[in-house]
């Protein structure tokens, strides 16, 4: 009998079971080579075909056309907040940014190392819990390229899609991290679509970066070598030593997602998984949601109970009960459930079912 409990994290977070299986055997020994895939060189024949494979089923998976890199690099999304405008943005010259959560703020604060940042939409003022409006977005000028996280994991926002109405000359750059590859995308609006592996595509260590080719002969400055975006996309994302097993299991899981139907198929049971529970928060007066209505995130849920003790009980008395890493992050506190592509939707309904209870149980404690 499976010992695996329902996994909230928001990452890393939950892989598809299959997928992990299969790296059971492939550790130890993969294409029947006697060699496990965390001991082949990056520069050997097997791994050769895995480098391959892995992008031809990405871009199948993304329907990525052939005038777009695709590549991965090591650093988190996190080392993408300079790679962007180091890349991008010369002296003088403007980039606008949506100012949404705490990775879009990680972003903001590295632009003024290169040019000039403008927020051309805010959510600040409400503690990030909305997406701005349409009538609330003022772009620059003349940006070079207009920046937003499509997925605020932290704070439980989500872009429906893209910003719209960005300024002629400008191209679109999207941090996808935690909700790459949840649905459909159309990849051709976009300069650059960069992705931390960690929440939908496989271990921590690997980033997905997707690349309009034309956009990667930006050169505003001299830049160390290891710095390039165009050295990690000529070399097929070995420009040094990549994460081996990182591009293994993002390939592993991008079969995954081919066999279960695709990007339409996990827009569907995403979107099944989150309603079973924002119908259940939008029926009671207990927990309190963070997100506005109309910015939920399918991948991040957040909310809280009355009072900050009886959070700490609800995470921990969920602890025992199998459902693992409900804890908000320290700056919305609260609890946050995370349930990317491959958290089960049973994982759900046993969520709700536990806070139908707890709330049953401290409902009089909370209002006295």
């Amino acid at each position: 009998m499976s010992n695996r409990v329902f996994n909230f994290s928001a990452g890393p977070a939950c892989l598809p079971e299959s997928v992990l299986k299969q790296a059971q055997k492939d550790i130890y020994d993969i294409d029947g080579s006697g060699i496990g895939i965390l001991e082949h060189s990056h520069r050997g024949k097997v791994f050769d075909r895995i480098t391959h494979e892995t992008e031809a089923l990405c871009r199948e998976v993304g329907n990525i056309p052939d005038d777009y890199s695709v590549f991965w690099m090591q650093g988190g999304a996190t080392s993408q907040c300079y790679m962007v405008p180091a890349n991008f943005l010369g002296e003088g010259q403007t980039a606008d940014y949506f100012e949404t959560g705490k990775w879009a703020c990680d972003s903001i604060r590295e632009v003024p190392l290169y040019g000039e940042c403008h927020i051309c939409g805010s959510s600040k003022a409400t503690n990030f819990d909305r997406i701005p409006a349409k009538d609330d977005i003022k772009y620059s000028a003349n940006p070079v390229y207009v920046q937003f996280t499509s997925n605020n994991t932290i704070v439980g926002t989500e872009w429906k899609g893209e910003p719209e109405g960005i300024p002629d000359g400008a191209f679109l750059v999207s941090d996808a991290s935690s909700n790459i590859f949840s649905r459909p995308i159309d990849v051709r609006k976009y300069g650059l679509i960069y992705a931390g592996a960690q929440k939908n595509l496989g271990p921590s260590g690997i980033t997905l970066l997707i690349a309009r080719k034309d956009v990667l002969e930006l050169s505003p400055r001299p830049l160390p070598e290891m710095v390039k975006y165009q050295n990690h996309a000529k070399a097929e994302g070995r420009f040094n030593t990549p994460n081996t097993f990182g591009v293994y299991l993002m390939g592993e899981v991008f079969k995954w997602i081919l066999a279960e139907g695709g990007l339409k198929a996990m827009a569907e049971r995403n979107a099944a998984k989150a309603k079973i529970v924002y119908d259940y928060l939008d029926s009671q007066d207990f927990y309190v949601p963070h997100a506005q209505k109309d910015s939920r995130s399918l991948m991040n849920i957040t909310f809280r109970c009355p009072t900050p003790e009886l959070d700490a009980q609800f995470t921990e008395q969920a602890d025992r009960k199998g459902l693992s890493g409900l804890t908000g992050h320290r700056i919305t506190k609260g609890m946050r459930a995370s349930m990317y592509n491959a958290f089960p939707i049973e994982g759900a309904k046993a969520l709700v079912e536990f806070m139908k209870a707890f709330a049953h149980e401290h409902a009089a404690a909370a209002k006295a």
